[in-house]
């Protein structure tokens, strides 16, 4: 092998090394920054650590919103029909916010159990829900609200 070719192998070893490795810090960077959606059933089955970002899906209980005296601070029940979890939230609610609609909280559990919610969304018209919400009620068997399509949850059509 020539010199030059010699160098020319060390410079492309070095090049896909560099890549490599600048791709395995990118991914392992992403990995740790997804959030991932989960129902309450999924998050009782899974046993979820404390303070593991998350965001938690499902429909607002009808009858569990409660609203704390300082007048920001609210708890609320998710529910996916066969899990409930207790819900805690400190800000102000999106204004279709309302019990027996769909819901996204982002935040994490606390070392109670409770989910401290740091972000709450809420669906945005009477026809649609997020794709996950819906999917983890069909998988529950929970009657969808009435919509556009005959079981009552919108498919992203």
């Amino acid at each position: 092998m020539t010199p030059t070719r010699k160098r020319r192998l060390i410079a492309v070893l070095l090049i896909v090394l560099g890549v490599g490795i600048a791709g395995a810090i990118t991914f392992y960077s992403l990995q740790q920054n997804l959030l991932y959606f989960q129902s309450p059933s999924e998050v009782a089955e899974l046993s979820m650590p404390a303070g593991r970002d998350f965001r938690l899906g499902g429909l607002v209980e009808t009858g569990s919103v409660l609203r704390e005296e300082d007048g920001l601070a609210v708890q609320f029940t998710v529910t996916d029909g066969l899990e409930n979890m207790r819900v805690r939230y400190v800000g102000i609610l999106p204004d279709l916010f309302r019990e027996g609609q769909g819901v996204i909280a982002r935040g994490a559990l606390d070392e109670s159990g409770k989910f401290q919610a740091t972000e709450v969304l809420a669906k945005h018209d009477e026809n649609y829900m997020p794709p996950e919400v819906a999917d983890a009620l069909k998988k529950a068997g929970h009657p969808g609200p009435a919509g556009a399509n005959g079981a009552g949850y919108n498919d992203g059509d």
